[in-house]
């Protein structure tokens, strides 16, 4: 699988549709609950490469540091858009904008629709691009042009769970714990009419959350089960929640990383953020801890 295949699976393309592989880089919250404004500090990045335009979720951890995933920051074409709305579209058309020259991406002269910020895009520099188990470091950052708070007054960042934060909850009781993915991926329900197999949809574009129960930990990866049919939690990640955070107790614990299933409908793999060697890469941006 090419290294942009790879990230195809883990983003959902605004106007490409969905592949299937035995490990699918996650993207929308199947199940789960509409956003609103439960977690305001939680945004849609939009962004171009040289394969078109894409979109990923993200999160504010400082006024100026937006984190989300690797691969939806490495080969970004000029700039990145940032949006904190909850809600960017119920049907089509997009309202998202668009670059003059698609070949060197936004660059932030564009108008854009209010609460919309551009920002520069940074990747872990020990990103293994899905290639190295143990060393994954699934882990981007938006560095934003103006800080947040002169934009969106309401809004207060997150904050990244202190260093080791996971490795407290070994079985049996990681499979007790809740973790809470929020993202703007796509929605994944049966059609209103025709075949009736669960497809991920497109529209709306809007912020949801879902709770889902602990599966497994390693050094790098949190994996949560993710199927809405398991009665401890509501559902999971899916195409376009790439980068988006996991909550445990308020702290941002992980970033949506990949999936396994084209429907999202199974176990979700989320890179750990309370790790040495993300946290010290974050600290370079200024981004603080516990």
């Amino acid at each position: 699988m090419t290294s942009r295949l790879r990230r195809t699976l883990g983003v959902l393309a605004l106007t490409v549709g969905l592949a299937s592989g035995p490990a699918l880089m996650a993207a929308a919250i199947t199940g789960g609950t509409a956003d609103g404004e439960a977690h305001p500090n939680v945004a849609m990045i939009v962004f171009y490469d040289p394969d078109g335009r894409f979109r990923c979720s993200a999160t504010l951890v400082s006024p100026t540091v937006i984190l989300t995933a690797a691969h939806c920051t490495k080969g970004t074409l000029g700039k990145t858009v940032v949006t904190f709305n909850s809600v960017i579209a119920e049907t089509p058309p997009s309202p998202l904008p668009v670059a003059a020259d698609p070949t060197k991406g936004y660059t932030g002269h564009e108008k854009v629709p209010a609460g919309y910020v551009f920002g520069t895009a940074s990747t872990h520099p020990s990103y293994s691009d899905f290639t190295d188990l143990a060393n994954w470091n699934d882990v981007g950052v938006i560095v934003l042009d103006k800080a947040v708070a002169k934009k969106v007054a309401r809004i207060t960042p997150a904050r990244i769970a202190a260093a080791n934060y996971l490795d407290a909850f070994g079985q049996p009781v990681l499979n007790s714990t809740l973790f809470t993915s929020v993202g703007y991926g796509t929605e994944v329900r049966t059609l209103d009419s025709g075949p009736q197999k669960p497809t991920p949809m497109s529209y709306p574009i809007l912020r949801r959350y879902a709770v889902e129960p602990g599966q497994k930990l390693t050094p790098q990866i949190l994996q949560v089960n993710g199927n809405i049919n398991d009665p401890r939690g509501t559902g999971g990640t899916c195409f376009g929640d790439s980068g988006g955070p996991s909550f445990h107790d308020a702290y941002v614990v992980t970033v949506t990383s990949y999936g396994y299933t084209s429907n999202c409908r199974y176990i979700g793999g989320l890179q750990r953020v309370d790790i040495p060697v993300v946290q010290n890469w974050l600290k370079t941006f200024g981004v603080t801890f516990g």
